[in-house]
């Protein structure tokens, strides 16, 4: 089955805070262009929790608590908490 590139939604991000120290080097104000399947140099841990976000995001969908075009996200390690705001663009 192909897939419909009209479909297929762009997304940007940015590194909006780090509490601690991020063991992968993320900064805050770091941007990276993601997709379902390009991590953009995010941390495999960080993609690998994010990536049913991105899926949603990237194919049009929207989850009923949130923005349709942006979410916020946060890294699951909490001691060195990173968040990320995904944007379509």
């Amino acid at each position: 089955m192909a897939v419909n590139p009209e479909g297929i939604k762009s997304l940007s991000a940015k590194i909006i805070s780090v509490k601690g120290s991020c063991s992968a080097g993320h900064k805050a104000g770091d941007t990276l262009s993601l997709s379902c399947w390009d991590t953009g140099g995010l941390c495999g841990f960080f993609y690998h929790d994010i990536f049913p976000s991105l899926n949603v995001m990237q194919f049009g969908g929207a989850y009923p608590w949130g923005s349709a075009d942006e979410m916020v996200l946060e890294c699951p390690d909490r001691e060195n908490l990173v968040k990320i705001r995904i944007e379509r663009t």
